[in-house]
Parts: C-alpha cells; structure tokens; sequence
C-alpha cells in the first residue's frame, strides 16, 4: 500500500519547458560573445600575412620605366612598341588568352610604359618555360641580327615633304570630313583616300606653289579650273550625283534617305553648285559630293551582283575615273590617274589604298565595321536640310567661266 505521505514527483508544464529551452540557448549565446570578445582582445584573430616569394619581382615591376610617357622620343615610343610586340608575338604563340588580352589594353592606351608593365607582370610566370623563353630568344636573335632600314614607313610616298605638308591639313578639316561621312553614309577614312590621292596629284602639279603658300599656313589646294574643290570634282559628275539622289529607278540611287541631301537654297542651281564646290573656307559640300560618288557607285556594282564595298582601291579608282567609265564585271583593277611622286610612278587607286591600309590617322579617321550604312527609308527633316546647306561660306571666289576664256587666250597667243 502506497505511503500517502511520500512526495509524488510533478513533471513540469510545456510552458515551463520551452522557457528552460530559451535561458539555455541565451546563456551559450553569451558565453559566445563573452568567448568570442576575450579571443580578439588577446589577439588570437590577427593574420600576420606572409612575404610573397616574388615580392621584389614584383616590385621590380611596378617601378619599372618610372618615367612618364611624356618624356620619351618618338623614337624611343616606337622601339619600346616594337620590342612589346616583339614579347607580344612569343606569348601569342604558348599564351594566345594573355597575348589576347594585352593586345587589346595595348590597342587602347597611348602610353607604352602600361603595356611593358603588363607584359613583365604576365612574365613572372614563364620563367619555368623553356621553350617559351627559348622562342623569345631566337625571335630576339633575329631581330636584332637585321639592320634598321633608313625609311620610317614602308610607304615611298609617305615619306616625303608632300605627306608631311598634307597631313596636317587634312586634320584641320578632320570635322568636316567625319561630318560628311555622316551625312553620306560613307566611312571618313574613305572619303580621305580619296582627297589624299587628289591633293598629292595636285601638290605634285604645283609643287613649288603649295610649299610655299599652302604648306605654312597648312591649306589643303582648291581646284577652280574644270574641275572643281579640293576633291576636283567636275561640274558634270557633281549635276549626276545629284540626279541620281533623286531618281528611284537608278542603279546609283541611294535610297529615301538621302534624297534631298543635295537640295539648292536657290534657283540658280548651276551658280549654287560652283559657289559650294570651290568654297575655299568650307569644304563640306566637296565630300559631302565625295560621299556619295563613292556611295552611288558601289550600290551601282552591289545592284549588278558584284560587291565592292571593301574595296577601297577599286573604289578610289573609280572615284577617279568617273561614272562613266564604272562598268560592273568580276574582275575590277586598280589603276586611275598616274601620279609621280619623289621619281616614282603611282596611279590614283593606289595611293587611295596606301592610305587607307596604312593606319595613319586612324585616331580621327577609324575603320568602321562596315565602309556603308543603307538607307533607312527615314526622309532628312527640312532642318537638316537647312543645316547642310548653311555650310557655304560667303568668300570671293574667281569668276565661273574664266577657265574657259583663259583657254581661250592661250590658243590665241599660241
């Protein structure tokens, strides 16, 4: 029989136990903190780190060429690219990524400093690569065994006066020219070729005259005889461009877009068109007429089953020739005006495709991914228009049809 005085055990309430559960759990919390606060204040946490085994490689590295970019000669600049690629080139070969990469930051930046820091960076780990560093070597060996050519650029005609003299003007109309690509759908540095093949034919045929007034003062020659502008563009071939922007059915139609790129403010179209071509303070009009010669005439051949739009040889040459002498077939050449340059013999589209290729200028004038944009079938606003036809400035010009009576005159003297 059960003691009635013995202590009966009571199990505590669910309450009871879920508020034991919490003291518990805020109790191993402090006890955390309190841990956690006493290991930092002795400092058990601290990280000492360790020296690099490469430390004063990498030193070496960022202190290489303390110079600034600014103190170094043209010549120096260029030996130092030269000898980059030269190290760019072996990578290239055992780490296409890394020679990947340092081409384009190479391609980006104009300070040659950056770009040999990067390259000894990426050479901390190629020492361990025999035959890496064994093809730098050779590449090295040969290079240094051929002796430096006295001419600057492979170039002929680019390394004479007459190069010298242009380039600065053209780069004075850099925004025209960049404004008349634009406007006509043609990349800049096409329209260029063209005017750098007019201008060294004209430097040439009055050589002594453009060295002493127009090279100082950096003015690129402006035709007014026959041919008109510092693009010597005949009157003849600039009333077709214009035609041909209006007519839907032509093969040189450029399409709704460029439609009223040409319109006159006047209706004195013949004095219009002289006054915007021999402009001798704004020459936009004469590559705006560049333009789409160039346009045209490729949409004329793309039409026929032939594409030459990344052929600037073919199209300077045609340039040259002129629209009647633009017959699509499969097996364009080069060839155009014949220009002598320093005693050597060119033609029109060669000294257009020089340029082109040759990467001078580049920074105002880049390659586009394509040399033509199509038409958009968007019409210009009569703003634009108006925008493009202010671009004609209010200068003396010579007298439209004295070429003629001066011909005239020489027959008689003669």
């Amino acid at each position: 029989m059960q003691n009635p005085k013995a202590k009966q055990t009571v199990k505590p309430s669910i309450g009871r136990r879920i508020f034991n559960v919490f003291v518990y759990l805020f109790a191993l919390a402090g006890f955390g903190i309190i841990a956690a606060w006493g290991i930092f204040k002795l400092g058990l946490t601290n990280n000492n780190g360790a020296v690099d085994n490469n430390y004063r490689y990498l030193m070496s590295v960022s202190e290489l060429e303390q110079m600034k970019a600014s103190d170094l000669t043209p010549q120096q600049r260029n030996a130092l690219w030269l000898e980059q690629y030269l190290k760019l080139a072996a990578f290239g070969k055992y780490y296409p990524e890394n020679a990947h990469l340092i081409l384009e930051a190479a391609q980006r930046s104009d300070n040659p400093l950056v770009v040999d820091r990067m390259i000894a960076a990426a050479s901390l780990y190629t020492d361990s690569s025999d035959n890496y560093n064994s093809f730098l070597a050779d590449l090295k060996k040969v290079y240094d065994s051929r002796p430096a050519q006295q001419s600057p650029t492979v170039i002929p005609w680019m390394a004479t006066t007459e190069w010298e003299l242009l380039k600065p003007s053209i780069m004075k109309d850099s925004a025209l020219l960049v404004e008349a690509g634009r406007l006509t759908g043609v990349e800049p540095r096409l329209i260029v070729a063209c005017l750098v093949g007019e201008q060294i034919r004209l430097f040439n045929s009055n050589r002594e005259i453009v060295k002493k007034y127009l090279g100082p003062v950096k003015m690129l020659s402006v035709q007014s005889q026959f041919s008109y502008g510092v693009n010597g563009i005949k009157e003849h071939t600039a009333r077709m461009v214009e035609d041909h922007l209006k007519d839907s059915t032509s093969e040189f139609y450029m399409g709704k877009h460029y439609e009223n790129l040409l319109d006159f403010k006047t209706d004195n179209h013949e004095m219009e068109r002289f006054n915007r071509l021999v402009d001798y303070r704004n020459h936009l009009y004469s590559y705006i007429y560049t333009g789409c010669i160039l346009h045209q005439t490729m949409l004329q051949w793309k039409r026929a089953g032939f594409d030459i739009s990344d052929r600037p040889d073919i199209l300077c040459t045609l340039f040259n020739v002129g629209f009647s002498q633009s017959h699509p077939h499969d097996a364009p050449r080069c060839g155009g005006s014949h220009i002598k340059v320093d005693g050597r013999l060119y033609t029109f589209g060669a000294i257009g495709f020089d340029f082109y290729y040759s990467g001078d200028m580049s920074d105002a004038f880049p390659y586009w991914d394509s040399c033509f944009i199509e038409d958009d079938g968007v019409a210009m606003t009569q703003s634009q228009i108006e925008g493009v036809q202010n671009n004609v400035s209010n200068c003396g010009r010579p007298e439209k049809g004295i070429e003629y009576r001066q011909q005239e005159e020489e027959r008689m003297d003669w």
